[in-house]
């Protein structure tokens, strides 16, 4: 089938056609079609015996390609192992007053590549995005660890006249580059000029599950307890409401927000150095805001190891249960169950000693605070939330926005890291006092994934948890996505082709409908280079009716080709109280002007055309393939089209 595009056989008298409906070729000699796509196909009767056959010969391919390139490159390539596509990224202020922060980051990312390098645990890609004002970027992305560290040494603080930077432009920047399952740092000393990007960042995070840190400096925090300490003026902070920013966003991903001075952000940044280790899984993800007294269990299993609690925030105590019932509270230091602490700002991380089962964390406090549990394992699992493919083949679709409220709910769960573990278990965990819990349905699936199906999916945040059972052990695994998700009662959707053309307008019609009452939304497009885009601001949805709309968006000239864009559509109730998206990738293609002299009529010969495509991470392992083969198959398409 390859040969035969590349060939374009189409202009081969005789070729057989595919046949169907919409092939008006297979009424020309020779008639009819060939395709078996399904069984009511013109050759359906040979429909199983095909699909064996292809699904054998594209094992044999990606069996050949792992042998030739190695386990770890061919992971990576495909993405179906966390650990193996982890990458260190950091989202970096470089305005004049963080030049000691840089520093920091120096220090940490040579350390970091240097204990690493070479070994299972070495980050597949590093990334680097700067910002400043009015700027932002460029981005920097290499799995060169020689050629990062030496980017990162070279970073100067210069500029940033005013207080505020353009920090979530450069976080929206890495959030549309980062593997799937990242985590990111970003470091700042300043508030956000461009918060109206926040919507557009937390549905980056929800698409691409990533994690985000934010260590700030210069908050009013961290500036009050200084002054008390060395009795000296500041004269720059972040407000508390500027704060209030970067910790929804962290609470969002389930990071975490550190607050801490300048000094002690070395302290800090150890965090850095945990994370960047291969195999990080999480176990627990928690937030209360307002804060609250309330518990928190957790199963560790044997494959767990180097267990942690990273926890945030002020005027907080807490009890800590291990499986056998020994206690130790966070006043005590001679305890046996925290094997060490450290304190330092708004940040508290504890080493626990491992023990297999149930543990249990009552937390105490009337101000906000974040806790997350991670450890170290191969065991983990992957989600995504689905729908019924609408196409001939079956099978799934995964969402490109949130799923719809009130409804039912599918999502399509796989365990990496273990080929005999199972689940048993999947709850939707509302993030709210009490984490009242909605259970799944889970079903099996022949490929080796589980459809869990949800009889209600929550109007309120909720995070995802699995439990299963690795085979021999004698203890269940629990495993949970730090990603804070919710559910709409919007709906979105686009459709466009996926690639632009520098200097030209690109089009996308959307579609929102409410399965509520009537309402105006606020729509807001954004992309994460910046490009010039217009779209309407206010559409009106009459309830159970559909409204559309287009955004239109341009890359100049200069834009190199094959790079790519992520263009975000939201809509947002007049209240705030309900939102939904939909995030698309754009490819970028400079159409290629071939000439040559043909000794006859050019359209009579039979031209062969070698196509090299090189495919960036894709948000989702799910579209990744398809959506590099479209892009394969629309450049042949086009290049089919010119010469004819």
């Amino acid at each position: 089938c390859a040969q035969a595009l590349i060939t374009f056989p189409c202009l081969i008298k005789g070729k057989c056609s595919h046949g169907g409906a919409l092939d008006q070729t297979s009424k020309i000699k020779p008639t009819g079609g060939i395709n078996k796509d399904s069984f009511k196909s013109s050759h359906g009767h040979l429909h199983t015996q095909a699909a064996n056959l292809a699904t054998a010969a594209t094992s044999q391919l990606l069996e050949n390609i792992r042998l030739a390139a190695g386990n770890r490159p061919f992971l990576q390539m495909v993405g179906i192992s966390k650990g193996s596509s982890r990458a260190l990224c950091f989202v970096i202020d470089t305005s004049k007053s963080m030049s000691d922060d840089i520093a920091v980051v120096k220090t940490v990312t040579s350390s970091i590549i240097n204990s690493h390098v070479g070994t299972e645990s070495e980050p597949s890609v590093y990334i680097l995005v700067p910002f400043n004002d009015p700027g932002f970027g460029p981005l920097i992305r290499t799995s060169d660890a020689t050629l990062f560290k030496d980017v990162v040494t070279h970073l100067t603080a210069t500029g940033g006249g005013d207080i505020e930077e353009m920090s979530l432009s450069g976080l929206q920047l890495a959030l549309a580059s980062a593997p799937f399952n990242s985590e990111i740092f970003l470091f700042t000393d300043a508030p956000a000029k461009d918060k109206q990007l926040k919507n557009a960042v937390i549905a980056l995070i929800e698409r691409t599950q990533t994690v985000v840190n934010f260590m700030v400096t210069d908050s009013v925090v961290t500036n009050r307890r200084k002054r008390s300490n060395n009795n000296q003026p500041q004269t720059r902070a972040i407000s508390e409401s500027d704060a209030q920013l970067y910790k929804d966003l962290a609470q969002a991903s389930g990071g975490q927000a550190i607050e801490v001075t300048k000094d002690e952000l070395p302290v800090a940044t150890t965090i850095i150095a945990q994370a960047a280790s291969s195999s990080v899984v999480t176990l627990l993800q928690a937030s209360r805001s307002p804060g609250q007294t309330d518990s928190f269990t957790f199963l560790v299993d044997e494959t767990v190891t180097n267990l942690r609690i990273y926890i945030t925030g002020r005027s907080l105590t807490f009890t800590l249960t291990s499986p056998t019932g020994a206690t130790q509270q966070s006043t005590d230091s001679t305890g046996s169950l925290i094997t060490s602490s450290k304190t330092v700002g708004n940040f508290i991380t504890l080493q626990l000693q491992k023990q297999l089962g149930q543990w249990k964390l009552q937390m105490v406090s009337n101000n906000p605070y974040n806790l997350r549990v991670i450890g170290q394992s191969a065991v983990d699992f992957l989600f995504h939330f689905v729908e019924p493919s609408e196409g001939p083949f079956g099978g799934f679709d995964a969402l490109d926005t949130r799923p719809r409220a009130g409804v039912k709910g599918r999502l399509l769960v796989s365990i990496t890291g273990s080929d005999s573990a199972t689940v048993t278990e999947v709850a939707l965990v509302k993030s709210s006092k009490g984490s009242e819990e909605i259970m799944g349905v889970v079903v099996p699936q022949d490929s080796g994934n589980y459809l869990v199906q949800v009889d209600v999916m929550p109007a309120v945040e909720f995070v995802v948890r699995v439990k299963g059972r690795v085979q021999g052990s004698s203890n269940d695994f629990q495993r949970q996505s730090p990603t804070n998700f919710r559910a709409s009662n919007l709906t979105l959707s686009a459709n466009s082709g996926t690639i632009m053309i520098p200097g030209s307008l690109f089009s996308v019609p959307f579609t929102v409908a409410s399965g509520g009452p009537d309402q105006n939304v606020t729509i807001q497009a954004t992309n994460s280079k910046g490009f010039d885009t217009t779209s309407p601001t206010l559409l009106f949805l009459q309830s159970g009716n559909s409204t559309n709309g287009t955004v239109t968006l341009s890359a100049p000239l200069s834009t190199s080709s094959g790079s790519d864009v992520v263009l975000t559509i939201e809509a947002e109730a007049l209240d705030g109280t309900d939102s939904n998206y939909i995030v698309l990738r754009l490819s970028i293609v400079n159409p290629l002007n071939v000439e040559s002299s043909c000794t006859k009529n050019c359209s009579l010969s039979i031209w062969l055309m070698l196509v090299l495509c090189l495919f960036s991470t894709r948000i989702s392992v799910s579209t990744r393939v398809s959506q590099s083969l479209l892009l394969c198959l629309s450049i042949v398409a086009l290049g089919q089209l010119i010469l004819k």
